[in-house]
């Protein structure tokens, strides 16, 4: 297994880590993955540790909010406008969506 390589504008690697963003994943794949070829697989792993390993599956346009102060994990929650199509879904949220919920593009795996 090759190393992990962190996609950081840092070359130094002494730039805390921080989350990916949309902005820098668009930069990784027009750069640094343009010569990959198209039928390369796209696997997550199951934790920073790496224990376990899924293909990419799917994805939704959703809401993120943290649980407590570390940012590093948290819950998903429905965009606005599916709140307001889906009176069913509103039902599940009738405790309200936390305003700490950011927009966020969820990576699903397969298995």
């Amino acid at each position: 297994m090759s190393e992990q390589q962190a996609p950081s504008s840092d070359p130094d690697g002494e730039a805390p880590e921080r989350p990916l963003t949309l902005a820098v994943l668009r930069h990784l794949v027009r750069e640094d993955w343009k010569d990959l070829p198209g039928d390369t697989l796209v696997v997550l792993s199951r934790d920073t540790e790496g224990n376990g390993f899924s293909p990419f599956s799917t994805y939704s346009h959703s809401r993120y909010a943290p649980i407590g102060s570390e940012d590093l994990v948290g819950d998903v929650y429905p965009l606005p406008d599916e709140l307001e199509e889906d009176p069913s879904l509103r039902e599940l949220y009738t405790d309200g969506i936390p305003d700490s919920a950011l927009p966020a593009l969820v990576l699903f795996p397969l298995g």
